[in-house]
């Protein structure tokens, strides 16, 4: 199997994980609440054009409509120029110039038109999106300065209540207006760290999630090889080089030609997904009673096979797992154990299946460490499946292998502990 699709497949599992976040947060694109600024683009540009169009109506000299409109129509490119972009990247030097600048401005034009001051609707947002909470208050004190002077020196007392309530709301507004943008700001920027967190997390699950299907998978296919194919294999190989030796190596060649077609099954069988050629057509017992009498032929051997209880209705992938350790325990006996006889039993409980192998050839050391890959896939697959394999020498020499699968669901079973004490 080539490493080029579970690869793809990672990157697209990556790709798509990030894909999901995005989607799943709606204005995920948009880390920060305040980079939508339609609404306070929209409030700036209706207090700057209000009081234009009350300069326009007013009956003043021509020139000074010109230098109060000027200046107010220098709002708009002090803050696309400065005042957005500082907003955007959160550069607060950048800032504090665009800020100082919308005060020299601002109050140039409200001491020579007293209503420009309803700028100041506009003006005092500007001031807590670009700085923080304390020197937005500074600049909107600032701010407030000229109409205050403005006010004073036209000496209209008449009025000074109702500026004075003005000036209260504005700062009023301000400051609680400062403090909960400010607070919405955090949040958002802890919100936006958040979602770059999960899309993160997301891909590398996706990632790991991948590479532990296609690592599964290709130990599965190891394991489907050596258990089918390679065995088959060796099976071959060992006939024809016995039928070398006779005389007449016919029956040597008969076993080597079926051992190939059931090889060639069994790649089929593979390939295709389904289940082992021995099972194909009949029942556990029977696949198992032949697995017996072909290690009895090709090798010379005493080879028997017996069936106890009562065999249940076994889920497929149970009777897999069976017929995969008992291939795999047959041919250790005939590759290791220099055996004379085997015994091979499958006994059927109440809530398992036990499968035992049994050979009086020189048997193991049970503290030697386990070695080759087909003992440990088989345990592997046998542990997957919800069972448990021991092996240990026994008293009267050779080996047992035993195979446990329960009956009933997988966390009903018990681990057993290895026969000899390994």
């Amino acid at each position: 199997m080539s490493d080029d699709l579970p690869v793809e497949e990672t990157r697209r599992g990556v790709r798509g994980a990030r894909e999901r976040v995005t989607d799943g947060a709606g204005d995920a694109v948009g880390e920060h609440a305040w980079e939508s600024l339609r609404g306070w683009e929209l409030l700036l540009a209706v207090s700057i054009l209000t009081p234009a169009v009350f300069v326009l109506l007013t009956e003043r000299p021509g020139a000074e409509k010109a230098v109060i409109l000027t200046l107010l129509a220098a709002l708009a490119p002090l803050y696309l120029f400065f005042g957005r972009p500082a907003i955007v990247v959160e550069d607060v030097r950048r800032g504090a110039v665009y800020v100082a600048l919308l005060v020299v401005v601002f109050s140039a034009a409200v001491v020579l038109e007293q209503s420009v001051t309803f700028a100041l609707f506009g003006l005092c947002p500007q001031c807590f999106m670009a700085l923080p909470t304390r020197r937005a208050l500074i600049a909107v004190a600032a701010m407030l300065f000229a109409p205050t002077v403005r006010f004073l020196a036209d000496r209209q007392v008449d009025g000074l209540f109702n500026y004075l309530t003005l000036a209260m709301i504005l700062v009023f507004f301000a400051g609680v207006f400062g403090v909960w943008l400010e607070k919405i700001m955090q949040q958002s920027r802890e919100r936006a760290e958040l979602i770059r967190q999960l899309a993160d997390s997301r891909a590398e699950v996706a990632r790991l999630s991948a590479e532990r299907g296609a690592l599964a998978e290709r130990e599965r296919l190891a394991g489907e090889i050596h258990d089918t194919l390679a065995q088959g294999f060796t099976s071959i190989i060992m006939l024809l080089q016995a039928a070398q030796s006779q005389r007449d190596p016919s029956r040597h060649l008969e076993l080597a030609v079926r051992t190939a077609r059931e090889n060639l099954a069994e790649a089929r069988a593979l390939v295709a997904a389904l289940a082992p050629a021995p099972l194909d057509g009949s029942s556990l017992p029977d696949a198992l009673g032949r697995l017996a009498a072909r290690l009895g032929e090709e090798a010379g051997l005493a080879v028997s096979f017996e069936t106890r209880g009562t065999p249940p209705r076994l889920p497929p992938p149970v009777e897999v797992v069976l017929i995969r350790a008992a291939q795999e325990g047959l041919a250790n006996v005939r590759r290791h154990a220099r055996a004379r006889s085997v015994r091979v039993l499958l006994e059927y409980g109440g809530h398992d299946v036990v499968l035992r192998i049994e050979d009086d050839g020189v048997g193991f050391r049970p503290s030697a460490p386990a070695s080759g890959y087909g003992l440990r896939a088989m345990r592997n697959r046998v542990e997957q499946a919800g069972g448990a394999v021991r092996v240990g020498a026994r008293p009267e020499g050779g080996t047992t292998l035993e195979v446990v699968m329960p009956v009933t669901p997988a966390e009903d079973a018990t681990d057993l502990e290895p026969i000899g004490g390994t």
